[in-house]
C-alpha cells in the first residue's frame, strides 16, 4: 500500500457538532432529492441553473469571460446561450452528486452505455498498463460511478476541504471503483499503474506554475498546463487512452468513449506531448461544450507572474 494512500474517512463523533449542521442539511436535502424520478431531477437541475444564472455571481463572469478567450469568433448571441445552457448542465449536476453518491447499482446501470471498453481490455490482454485520461464534464460524478460498475479504476482526486462531505465524497465516489489517491500522493499513483490497476487522471485544469508548460488551449496561446501528466503516462509498458462521457440529450443517460490508445505517445519532447493532450481535451469538450466545466479559472497563471490576469 503506497503511503500517502488516501484512506476511507471514518466517522468522527465531532461530526455532530453545531458547525456541520449545514453540511447535514445539504447532504439530507442532496439525499432525498436523489431518490425522485430521474427525468424530473434533469428538469428541476435545469430550473437551479436557469437560477443561478439569473442570480449571477463571480463564476458565472469566470464562465463568460473563458467561453469568450476560447471562442472569440463565435457570435456573442451564441456564446450568451451557450453560457446559459451550461449554467442549466451545472444545476443538473449539483443533483447528480446524489445520484452518484448514492443510487443503487441497478439504477445506475440502466442509465449507462460504454463504448470502447475493448481497446482497455485488449491492451490488458497484451500485458500494457492503462493510464486514462479524462476531463471535467459536469457529470463527472455520475460518469466516474457508472463507469468504474463496468471497469474499475484507480482515481486520482482532489479531497475535500470539509471533512464530513469528504466522508460522503470518498464513500460515493468509490462505490464502484478500486480505491481512490488524493491529489499530492504521485507515488501512490505510479504503484497502482505499475501492478496494472487501470488508472485516471484529469489534466485539464490550471494547477499553478509547478510542473507545467504553457501552450495552447482553444484560442489561449499561452495556457498553463501540466505536466505531471506524463510522469504517470511514461510509466513503462503503460498505453494511454481518453475517456469521454456526456449526458444523453434525449434524458436516458449518459453514454462514456473510450478512445483507442494514443499513438505515438508519450514522446520525449514535453512540449509536443502536453500540446496533444490540450487537443485532445479540446477535441473532447467540442463534442458537448454546454457540458463542460467552464466555471474554473483555467487562464490564472499567466506566463510571467507580472502579466495581467485574463479575469480583471
Amino acid at each position: 500500500m503506497s503511503k500517502n494512500k488516501v484512506l476511507q474517512p471514518d466517522f468522527k463523533l465531532s461530526f455532530l457538532l453545531p458547525k456541520y449542521w449545514l453540511t447535514w442539511l445539504g447532504v439530507l436535502i442532496m439525499y432525498t432529492i436523489s431518490w425522485l424520478p430521474y427525468k424530473f431531477q434533469l428538469f428541476l437541475g435545469r430550473q437551479i441553473g436557469k437560477l443561478l444564472f439569473k442570480i449571477g455571481s463571480s463564476r458565472k463572469k469566470v464562465a463568460a469571460r473563458n467561453l469568450a478567450l476560447c471562442f472569440p469568433d463565435m457570435d456573442e448571441h451564441d456564446r450568451e446561450q451557450l453560457l446559459r445552457k451550461n449554467f442549466e448542465s451545472t444545476g443538473i449536476a449539483l443533483l447528480e452528486t446524489g445520484m452518484g453518491w448514492w443510487w443503487p447499482d441497478w439504477r445506475v446501470k440502466r442509465k449507462f452505455t460504454v463504448i470502447g471498453l475493448e481497446h482497455i481490455e485488449k491492451a490488458k490482454q497484451e500485458g500494457h498498463n492503462v493510464f486514462l485520461l479524462a476531463m471535467h464534464y459536469l457529470c463527472a460524478e455520475m460518469a466516474g460511478r457508472g463507469f468504474g460498475l463496468n471497469h474499475q479504476l484507480v482515481i486520482f482526486y482532489r479531497p475535500h476541504n470539509n471533512p464530513l462531505m469528504e466522508f460522503f465524497q470518498y464513500r460515493g465516489r468509490g462505490r464502484s471503483n478500486k480505491y481512490m489517491l488524493g491529489k499530492r500522493d504521485v507515488k501512490g499513483l505510479i504503484k497502482a499503474i505499475r501492478t496494472g490497476e487501470s488508472s485516471l487522471y484529469l489534466p485539464d485544469q490550471d494547477y499553478g506554475r509547478n510542473r507545467s508548460v504553457f501552450v495552447p488551449f482553444f484560442n489561449v496561446k499561452e495556457t498553463a498546463s501540466t505536466t505531471g501528466t506524463l510522469i504517470f503516462a511514461r510509466q513503462p509498458n503503460t498505453k494511454t487512452f481518453v475517456l469521454i462521457p456526456k449526458r444523453n440529450d434525449d434524458g436516458s443517460g449518459y453514454t462514456i468513449e473510450i478512445t483507442p490508445a494514443l499513438d505515438d505517445f508519450p514522446t520525449d519532447d514535453d512540449i509536443k506531448d502536453v500540446t496533444r493532450i490540450n487537443h485532445e481535451v479540446e477535441k473532447a469538450v467540442m463534442r458537448k461544450p454546454e457540458q463542460y466545466m467552464w466555471l474554473h479559472r483555467r487562464f490564472k497563471t499567466r506566463p510571467n507572474e507580472n502579466d495581467p490576469s485574463l479575469y480583471k
